[in-house]
């Protein structure tokens, strides 16, 4: 096999893809059933989120619900489900980069 210029062995780096394909795909299956918990508004509001950005469960403070202060409210779930969703990417994304740089394949996926 001849050595493409800087690129190193091509059937090395094929390899090395291949590998990073198949634990990519087991890693975006772990994600699935990885949880992280995201709270918001001094806890009342409790969002459960997988590694795969599915949200589980949202618990509401009881105490929040009888406030009646419906907009608060609205702009508190808004809040919590949009940081869960970023906590979550975040997570995925670290779990992702870290698989490609242990394969020496770090600068593919932009890490």
């Amino acid at each position: 096999m001849t050595k493409t210029r800087g690129l190193g062995n091509p059937m090395q780096i094929l390899q090395q893809i291949q590998r990073l394909q198949e634990e990519m795909v087991k890693t975006k299956e772990a994600l699935a059933q990885e949880t992280l918990t995201v709270t918001a508004g001094g806890g009342a509001i409790t969002i459960v989120i997988s590694g795969d950005q599915r949200v589980q469960s949202i618990a509401i403070d009881p105490a929040l619900l009888s406030s009646g202060d419906v907009e608060m409210l609205q702009d508190l779930l808004v809040a919590a489900i949009n940081q869960a969703i970023e906590r979550s990417q975040a997570y995925a994304a670290e779990r992702l980069n870290a698989l490609a740089g242990q394969l020496g394949l770090s600068g593919l996926l932009g890490a």
